[in-house]
């Protein structure tokens, strides 16, 4: 019987790096209809944050704001790549539990250390414990596991924009894409050494990939490997998102009224699905929704 591994019960979150904060947070707000659930700062570090809480993760959209270490990073970052998917962000129940597995099969991981936000609005703490996974153990991919500390309500779900029904808005982010030239070690790190559930691998030559599914918290991280070697990224990265919706044609209605450049709803790959891509400005990430046909 194959040992089932749970350290890692969600994406908690997934980040994405922008250089305008307010901007961003227009954009966000527009594609998904709904209202932040905070906007935040990180004392000391020069950084700054706008969340939407969805069904199953949160969205943050990251900025420097000021000076400090984690804005010099972010700078850097944003010089070198541009924006886009920055990382994703691991649930864990139990932090130090969580580290000491990852390190017992492998993936070296530092002790887990205590982080707090506060909201610019109303003045609210939430409060966290984080594990560093470094870079040279990810394959260069930015991932922390995360062990929430305050109650889940310390951040609400995002509600609605004005005038927007809960059928034309994103309920969740169905899956989140990762580009890789090496399948395998992608299957090691997040299936081996994470312990996070692999539900498919399969090879489309029709597509001209490969596809590794991997499941948790009801999201879905998908790993792809051109099968064309000229085609396929030097490294791994962070690629593109597909937000999920109940009526994938009544959000792509709400946003095409609104002046979005959106494509019209097609079938989608996976059969009973419906898509639609939803095109620049995505902040640098290329974006669909998807639902049931």
């Amino acid at each position: 019987m194959t040992e089932v591994m749970t350290e890692v019960t969600s994406v908690d979150h997934i980040i994405i790096a922008v250089r305008d904060l307010k901007e961003a947070e227009k954009n966000y707000t527009a594609i998904l209809g709904r209202e932040p659930s905070w906007k935040g700062v990180h004392p000391g570090v020069g950084t700054g944050n706008v969340l939407y809480r969805l069904a199953n993760t949160y969205v943050e959209l990251y900025a420097p704001v000021a000076e400090g270490t984690n804005a010099d990073a972010l700078r850097a970052h944003l010089d070198a790549r541009g924006e886009g998917l920055f990382g994703i962000v691991l649930g864990v129940d139990d932090a130090a539990a969580a580290s000491a597995a990852f390190n017992a099969r492998g993936l070296a991981s530092g002790a887990p250390v205590d982080g707090k936000g506060r909201d610019e609005i109303t003045g609210a703490i939430r409060e966290w414990r984080t594990i560093a996974l470094p870079k040279n153990q990810t394959r260069g991919l930015f991932m922390l596991g995360i062990q929430p500390l305050s109650p889940a309500d310390a951040l609400p779900p995002a509600p609605l924009v004005k005038g927007v029904s809960e059928a034309e808005a994103v309920t969740a982010c169905d899956h989140v894409v990762v580009m890789t030239p090496d399948a395998e070690a992608c299957k090691a790190l997040f299936g081996d050494k994470l312990g996070i559930r692999l539900a498919l691998d399969h090879t489309k030559p029709e597509w001209g990939v490969r596809q590794l599914f991997f499941r948790t918290g009801g999201l879905t991280i998908e790993v792809v490997q051109p099968l064309d070697k000229a085609k396929a990224p030097k490294a791994e990265h962070f690629w593109g998102l597909a937000w999920k919706a109940e009526n994938v044609t009544a959000v792509r209605d709400r946003l095409a009224a609104a002046g979005r450049d959106v494509s019209e709803v097609k079938p989608g790959r996976k059969k009973g699905t419906a898509v639609a891509t939803i095109r620049p400005p995505t902040n640098g990430i290329p974006t669909i929704l998807v639902g049931p046909l």
